[in-house]
């Protein structure tokens, strides 16, 4: 089966130091994966350089095109991104915002369209922001706009969602809404990578790349007790992964 993204021999430095090593990856399509590892590992570099936003040496490709083949058009409409702490467009509605997640659909200076508005709404009811539509985004708490620009990624119903730190700034209620979202938009064939911090809720995912020094040092599935003894390698053996009722969940060790 043709991976959503690859890389092969990926390079990638900033500011004069290379922050990827030579990095092989391969993501299936229509699964969901977990990008974890300790701080400095590469994790937000890599999923950079898979979306098209950081540039190296090496082959990335998607759905197993090179990724220099694919005009921006295609890209943006194929691939949605999430970024961590966005700023910008503090004064634009939170509706507008979400709105641009459809410019890959439009023409130039098209106005929107029936179907635009209808993605756009489906996206905030399902990401619980309708209710603050017509509030500037700068207004809004911090998990009231992860939740805005989160919809902005979900109305451009790219098959491929790239999502990094998307926990941020959300309480434990709506983490767990965000799960189901993922989990919803792999269930209609949808790809989806994150890179979390939280290792309990990267557990929910399908598949687990492990990252350290810039380097892939594990890729397994989540229930493998490979997956298991890689995460605690790679945090010093300061936590423990544990089966708590029906589910995996990291511990202090």
């Amino acid at each position: 089966m043709t991976p959503a993204l690859s890389a092969r021999g990926l390079r990638v430095a900033l500011g004069g130091v290379e922050v990827l090593h030579g990095l092989d990856l391969s993501l299936p399509a229509g699964r969901w994966t977990a990008i974890v590892g300790p701080n400095g590992a590469g994790k937000t570099t890599l999923l950079k350089s898979l979306a098209g936003l950081l540039h190296g040496t090496g082959e990335v490709a998607l759905l197993g095109r090179a990724a220099p083949s694919w005009t921006h058009k295609e890209r943006a409409r194929t691939l949605a991104w999430l970024g961590q702490n966005e700023g910008g467009a503090e004064d634009l509605l939170a509706r507008d915002v979400v709105m641009l997640g459809r410019v890959p659909h439009q023409s130039w200076l098209g106005a929107a369209s029936g179907a635009d508005r209808e993605a756009v709404q489906a996206a905030m009811h399902e990401t619980q922001c309708w209710d603050w539509r017509d509030r500037p985004l700068g207004s809004l708490s911090g998990g009231q706009r992860q939740r805005v620009l989160l919809a902005r990624a979900l109305a451009v119903q790219a098959p491929i969602l790239l999502m990094d730190e998307p926990l941020a700034n959300l309480d434990p209620p709506h983490q767990a809404d965000w799960l189901r979202i993922v989990r919803a938009h792999v269930a209609r064939g949808g790809t989806a990578l994150s890179v979390l911090h939280e290792i309990t809720m990267a557990l929910h995912a399908d598949d687990v790349v492990v990252m350290d020094a810039g380097r892939v040092v594990h890729q397994g599935a989540c229930e493998d007790a490979g997956t298991h003894r890689a995460l605690e390698r790679v945090f010093a053996q300061r936590i423990r992964i544990h089966s708590l009722a029906a589910q995996w969940v990291a511990l202090p060790a």
